[in-house]
Formats: structure tokens, sequence, C-alpha cells
């Protein structure tokens, strides 16, 4: 039969804000040093709030516009990189003049909020937007908002990328594929 152990020992990392190495963790967590170094920065997405408190030395820093960097203590805790071009969304009020109206080519990124893999490929598309921007045109339909557009090219599962040239449905790319996929196939339109 296997037994929990009643105490830990702590490794002795620094005497300033870890207890000392023979101290249970028991001890540890009720001593005023461990319980005042403890104090977070309230975190809301990517944007800091932090809390003065003057047992608290380190704090989080964002570092710059356009890479959103959270640096804690010099290290790396959470990085962004935000695109200068958002795709914007495409409605069913909106779909015939800005796709099927479309002087130019259009990608759309039939999506869903709850779909991880098309979560996945946001980032890849609004790449596309900026490597092709003047060439072609990138929007996102949300299949939950739009079933009729959905329903009536096919759009079965998500997440599906259609280019529309003239107002035609040319090529149809399902799944999280890589960059390198959807640039094969704008080329061929563009």
């Amino acid at each position: 039969m296997t037994t929990v152990p009643e105490s830990h020992t702590v490794p002795f990392f620094s005497s300033a804000i870890l207890p000392k190495p023979t101290t249970t963790l028991a001890t540890a967590f009720a001593s005023t040093i461990y319980r005042r170094s403890l104090r977070f920065p309230q975190l809301k997405g990517l944007k800091t709030r932090s809390q003065s408190s003057s047992t608290m030395n380190r704090s989080l820093v964002l570092v710059s516009e356009r890479s959103s960097r959270l640096s804690c203590a010099g290290r790396t805790v959470c990085e962004t990189h935000d695109s200068a071009a958002k795709v914007p969304a495409v409605t069913d009020a909106t779909w015939k003049s800005l796709v099927l109206e479309s002087e130019s080519p259009v990608l759309v990124d039939f999506w869903a909020p709850w779909c991880g893999p098309c979560r996945m490929i946001h980032p890849v598309i609004d790449e596309l937007a900026n490597q092709y921007a003047g060439k072609l045109k990138c929007y996102k339909l949300n299949t939950d908002d739009c079933s009729s557009i959905a329903t009536e090219y096919g759009i079965r599962s998500i997440p599906t990328v259609i280019i529309f040239k003239n107002g035609e449905r040319k090529e149809a790319i399902i799944g999280a594929v890589p960059k390198t996929t959807f640039t094969s196939s704008i080329e061929k339109f563009l």
C-alpha cells in the first residue's frame, strides 16, 4: 500500500523569496514572506494591470506595438504578432457586393468560433492578406452567423477556404493546411 508523505523538502533557490531547504511545504505556505511574494498582476488577454506592491520587485512589461510581448524579469512569458491588415468579415448583407461583384480575385475563409483548426489558420489568412494586398481580397465568413451562404456553397466541414474570381467559385481548400498550399492555389488565379 502506498502512503502519501506528510511533508516535502523545498529545494534552495533564493533565501529572499523561498523558504529554507528544511522547511516543509505546509510551513512555507503559511509563512508571510512566501504569501507576500506571490502577488501577481492581473492579466486580461495581453493587457496588464499591475498592482502596486512594495514586496513585488518584478513586473510584467508589454513590449512593442507590432509584436506584443509580455515579459517578466527579462523572460518572455507570452508573445503575439499583430498583422498590419486584419481580415474583415463578410455577411449575408455584404456577400454580393464584396465577393460576387469584386473585380479582383477573392479568398473567403469559412470558419466558426468553436472550431480549433479554424483558429489555427487565422494567422495564415492574415499573412496572405498582407502578402497579396492589392492583388487579392480576403474575407472571413462565420458559418454560424451566415449558414445560408455556407449551405449554398456546400460547406460541410470547416475550415474551408474558397477562391472566387469574377463571382465564380474557382477552387476550395478544406482543412488546416500549410501556407504553401494556399499560396500555390492563389497564384493560379492572379
